[in-house]
């Protein structure tokens, strides 16, 4: 049995670990912003991680922040990913962890299995598919038997691309078969910003690929059914006539979220699985040198042990600055926001997809905040508020899913809008 409530043995609804973490800070901020969408109105809520006094700095920083004095009182727990006691503890106090701490490579399966072994709901924000996928193939058995939900890449990575995909085919009339995304994002005069941990994810991310495949094999998963006409795959660096401009494919994690989500609503919910293609916009011919220049060479570098050590060594900055990236402390936020553009294509509702090429088209459009530390913790808190207020409308048994798959019948979409991620049809 699945349970999302609060009580007295368990007296938190979220418990934010690795709050004094880059990404942790703003989703503190983002939980205190958006208190009063608790169960009644009510949140109730704490901040964890292992270090007392920077725990208390975090919440003098968003009572500033925010002019609220009273996140002062916000109640500490002390709890170490090196310390399975501390993490058990932690876990049995609170409904839902929000687990800020990465790369998830390294610190995310404890977090997962002490939330399992001790009931408490996870969500996390991490963009590593081999993490994610591994998660789902060595928890999702016992998270399902212990009735607890495991929801992983609830930040840009994944929730605007997989919920985006479900949006389109929501809209859609008739039998949505193919969608293709492309993702632009517009910078102010110092460029995108991204902190050490972001940084170090992306690097073991793509290092992790070759890896990836072996693990796919271990599920011995049949492929997914082609409906309609099967889509036609980009190649590695194309001029976009929808975006006009040149475009690559997606390297994060939004294809393989996107896929699993697919196969648990072809193979659960029995319902017609969308081919999905990801790719992101890189500007004019000037762009396309200077991408193809440093990303043959981060490429190469995160192939090696010495390449990736290089690349996480403070004087690598030189590097970054060139791409127009920075590992600071400070991201420059205000002027930064991403667009998500999906054209679907399918068939309308008096056509059989099986005669004959698609003969109906959509465009829809996702687009939001800075996508790191305005857009995620937006993404990972109303991904906890919903489970919190929609468990008749969540998967009927706990397990490791996707965002698309734990959501796809909420209304997350709708409270995402509110908070300035928009969905719409273009």
């Amino acid at each position: 049995m699945v349970t999302v409530s609060a009580s007295s043995g368990r007296p938190y609804h979220l418990i934010i670990y690795g709050a004094s973490g880059f990404t942790g800070q703003f989703v503190v901020e983002e939980v205190a912003r958006t208190s009063s969408e608790g169960p009644k109105g009510n949140l109730k809520w704490a901040i964890a991680g292992r270090s007392r006094p920077k725990l208390e700095k975090v919440l003098e920083q968003a009572a500033e922040a925010l002019g609220r004095p009273d996140l002062k009182s916000v109640d500490i727990i002390i709890a170490d990913v090196g310390e399975p006691e501390s993490l058990a503890a932690m876990c049995r106090q609170g409904v839902i962890v929000l687990n800020c701490v990465g790369p998830y490579r390294f610190f995310g399966e404890p977090v997962v299995q002490a939330c399992v072994e001790n009931g408490a709901h996870l969500l996390d924000v991490s963009g590593e598919p081999q993490f994610l996928e591994g998660i789902q193939l060595n928890y999702h058995d016992k998270a399902s038997e212990q009735g607890v939900y495991i929801i992983g890449s609830c930040g840009f990575d994944s929730i605007p691309a997989d919920m985006g995909v479900i949006y389109t085919r929501d809209q859609f009339k008739g039998t949505l078969t193919t969608v293709e995304s492309f993702l632009s994002a517009n910078t102010g005069p110092e460029g995108a910003r991204l902190n050490e941990g972001t940084w170090q994810s992306a690097i073991y991310g793509l290092a992790d690929s070759s890896k990836l495949r072996s693990l796919r094999k271990k599920f011995g998963h049949k492929p997914l059914p082609v409906v309609g006409t099967k889509i036609k795959r980009r190649s590695a660096l194309f001029f976009s006539r929808e975006m006009q401009q040149y475009a690559v494919p997606f390297m994060g994690t939004d294809p393989s979220v996107v896929k699993r989500t697919q196969r648990y609503l072809a193979e659960e919910l029995h319902e017609s699985p969308v081919q999905y293609g990801a790719y992101v916009g890189i500007g004019g011919i000037s762009s396309v040198f200077k991408f193809l220049f440093f990303g043959m060479m981060f490429w190469f570098m995160v192939k090696c042990s010495f390449g990736r050590k290089l690349l996480i060594k403070k004087n690598i900055y030189i590097f970054l600055t060139a791409l127009n990236f920075y590992v600071v402390c400070c991201p420059q936020i205000e002027e930064t926001s991403f667009q998500f553009v999906f054209f679907g294509e399918g068939y309308t509702e008096d056509q059989d997809p099986s005669q004959g090429k698609p003969n109906a088209k959509i465009r829809t459009v996702v687009q939001g905040p800075e996508p790191g530390y305005v857009a995620t913790p937006i993404s990972m808190v109303q991904a906890a508020i919903t489970i919190l207020n929609e468990p008749e409308s969540l998967p009927k048994k706990g397990g490791v899913y996707t965002p698309g798959s734990a959501f796809g019948k909420t209304t997350i979409i709708k409270r995402l809008d509110k908070h300035g991620i928009k969905f719409s049809i273009m």
